[in-house]
């Protein structure tokens, strides 16, 4: 083969690797990118678009369930639904296929252009790729690593036969009549919750005192009623030992010291991701590291020269958002634009049952920051919108400073929540005070108000609690 140049090389085509060459596209710079799979990473082919597309459909027939049961207050009876979960799956595949075509299309009409294959550093400016018509060799100026992350496999339970990822998890075509979900973050409840919804008895294993603890106990206490309320059996303060002489349980090993088994169709191991730091030439390269991350400065810059890296590779917090808002502004650096990372905050989702959603600092993060602070709370129970769609469980919470009210940190949890993180890191990057979100004209009914109202209360004034 022919051996390419390049002005600007990208390796890995997720969340933040084709947005980077997208945009490099855009400003004219001469761009390749390299990947092993389908365009659109982790994210879109096996994370985050799949497993939200078979939340829905939990989601749906959860509903169609309780109506065929006559627990409907809504007055709806039909006849009891049936699952065809291969059918499910089909639809989930359809959905990612398009965004893979999309992708792929964007890419192209953006002059970039996609070298399909596994990408291995030979040097700090060249990328020799295993094409399926033999050895491909590029040449680039500049690289940006954006090689993502992978599930954590654990020594006692790798992967394989009964023991599954959130990868293999999204891709059964037979729902599990037992499932053993090992790890109460937000990848475990999330799909714990859906195959609960769809008929399957759930059990969380969780090794900490409670479940999600990377956020405070108030925001996930209606997620843990909820799980009560499907079903799902939570052990936490529990180590996952290993599987059954016959694969059909798991070993666990409760907070009491006893051994406790459990039986299980599928073992899920949600335990975290880790960077991708092998198969890509890592060892031919001088890059420094920040514990098992790649370090990098404000502008993505590794202790390379010439040699960018984005997204989950370059640490926490490894949402797809991240990789994205990295991966645009590096490429605008390599066109000659100002740019650096000065972003105040990054918001998170848990598309649990009620979702969660955070953005800033936590009333305990502020103060352990030596920031006196106020704090607004307004509950969905006295929200109009959040009472009419039967979503009354959860809040909405703003820390801001004593002083001069500048708003620190937005939290919440309830039915859709997702969809008021926009606002709430519009909040914070425009550096609101508690005045302009009470002074925001906020539209009636919505579960937005319940943003305002937390405000009110922080200002001492709410109008509806």
């Amino acid at each position: 083969m022919k051996d390419i140049s390049c002005k600007l090389l990208v390796l890995g085509a997720g969340p933040g690797g084709y947005v980077c060459a997208i945009r490099a596209g855009q400003l004219g710079i001469d761009t390749v990118i390299v990947e092993a799979g389908k365009p659109g990473g982790t994210c879109l082919n096996v994370g985050c678009i799949p497993s939200k597309a078979l939340i829905h459909a939990a989601e749906e027939f959860d509903k169609a369930m309780h109506m065929a049961g006559g627990k409907s207050p809504l007055g709806i009876s039909v006849e009891a639904p049936k699952l065809d979960l291969a059918k499910t799956i089909s639809w989930k595949d359809g959905i990612v296929g398009r965004l893979n075509i999309g992708v792929a299309g964007l890419l192209k009409k953006a002059g970039v252009k996609i070298v399909q294959g596994r990408g291995r550093f030979r040097d700090g400016r060249t990328l020799e790729v295993e094409t399926e018509t033999g050895m491909q060799v590029i040449r680039s100026d500049t690289m940006v690593i954006a090689t993502g992350s992978a599930p954590v496999e654990l020594p006692a339970l790798p992967f394989g036969g009964p023991v599954i990822s959130s990868t293999e998890a999204l891709a059964l075509t037979k729902l599990p009549e037992k499932l053993v979900v090992v790890g109460g973050g937000y990848i475990g409840l999330e799909l714990g919750t859906a195959f609960a919804k769809l008929g399957s008895k759930v059990t969380v294993v969780e090794a900490e005192p409670r479940v999600l603890p990377q956020y405070d106990a108030e925001l996930t206490r209606p997620v843990v009623k909820r799980l009560g309320e499907l079903g799902i059996t939570v052990l936490t303060g529990a180590k996952a030992k290993r599987l059954s002489s016959k694969g059909d349980a798991l070993l666990v090993e409760t907070k009491d010291g006893a051994e406790k088994k459990l039986p299980a169709d599928k073992v899920l191991v949600t335990v975290g991701r880790k960077p991708v730091m092998e198969g890509w030439g890592l060892e031919e390269l001088d890059l420094d590291r920040a514990g098992k991350f790649l370090r990098i400065d404000e502008q993505c810059r590794t202790s390379m020269r010439g040699i960018y890296a984005i997204g989950d590779v370059t640490g926490e917090p490894m949402l797809a958002h991240r990789a994205i808002a990295q991966g645009e502004m590096v490429a605008e650096i390599v066109g000659g634009h100002k740019r650096s990372w000065d972003k105040r905050c990054i918001p998170a989702i848990c598309f649990t049952d009620p979702e969660i959603v955070t953005a800033g600092l936590s009333p305990e993060e502020a103060r352990k920051a030596g920031r006196e602070v106020k704090i607004g709370q307004f509950p969905f129970s006295a929200n109009g919108r959040a009472m009419t769609k039967m979503g009354e469980d959860g809040f909405v919470r703003v820390v801001a400073r004593a002083d001069n009210q500048l708003v620190l940190g937005i939290q919440a949890v309830g039915q859709g929540v997702s969809e008021l993180s926009a606002a709430f890191g519009l909040a914070i990057e425009m550096g609101a005070t508690l005045e302009d979100i009470a002074g925001t004209i906020h539209s009636h009914p919505t579960q937005g108000e319940g943003f305002q109202e937390a405000a009110l209360k922080a200002l001492g004034h709410a109008l509806h609690i």
